[in-house]
């Protein structure tokens, strides 16, 4: 009975911690933490600069965490951290400034903060019509749209392939992989969603 007591007395001194601006900062430092840890889970494809991360899931999973502004300002506060040179960014790319605004993933890496404002932001959104689970697959599937939109037209400028070529490079392989992640994102942030409900209610 005591060890219950503390661990709610403890739960309750974090979720308040959190609530402040520097639990939030805390957070969110966390967060691109957690980004670049997933960045670097990379694996390089032979026909296209692009490779294989487990970015895009960490992205959705904040903006989902987060919300649609947290979200947005935590991957900018990521962005900025790779642009003052930290090895944040997926490796194999020139890293910095260069690799965030004139590489060939670019346009993936300059879309990130409005990717997980649009998973955060339209899956609240559509919670009052839908489950949170399809709500979740919604809007992370409503931000990779964007995050292939992105990173393919970006692609397309930097190497002047053509239409088909920009396709098999930079959205094809991905399409199988990005899926899971949808679904993986939202699988997780309903599983976190519940086990914080079933604590409170503890």
């Amino acid at each position: 009975m005591q060890t219950a007591l503390t661990n709610r007395f403890g739960l309750a001194q974090a979720r308040a911690f959190s609530s402040t601006l520097p639990g939030r900062l805390a957070l969110g430092v966390a967060a691109t933490l957690v980004i670049a840890l997933a960045a670097h889970v990379s694996f390089p494809l032979p026909f296209t600069p692009v490779p294989f991360t487990l970015q895009p899931l960490a992205v959705l999973g904040v903006g989902l965490a987060f919300g649609p502004v947290g979200g947005f300002l935590t991957l900018l506060a990521y962005l900025a951290e790779g642009a003052c040179g930290l090895p944040v960014f997926s490796p194999g790319g020139s890293g910095g400034v260069a690799q965030l605004f004139f590489g060939p993933t670019s346009g993936y890496l300059l879309s990130y903060p409005l990717v997980a404002a649009i998973a955060g932001g339209l899956t609240r959104l559509c919670r009052q019509r839908l489950s949170l689970f399809a709500s979740a697959v919604l809007g992370c599937a409503a931000a990779t749209v964007l995050l292939f939109l992105a990173g393919a037209g970006w692609f397309m400028t930097f190497t002047h392939l053509p239409l088909r070529a920009v396709w098999i490079a930079s959205v094809a392989p991905f399409l199988p992989g990005e899926i899971i992640k949808i679904f993986a994102a939202a699988g997780i942030y309903c599983a976190l969603r519940q086990n914080s409900s079933n604590t409170r209610s503890a």
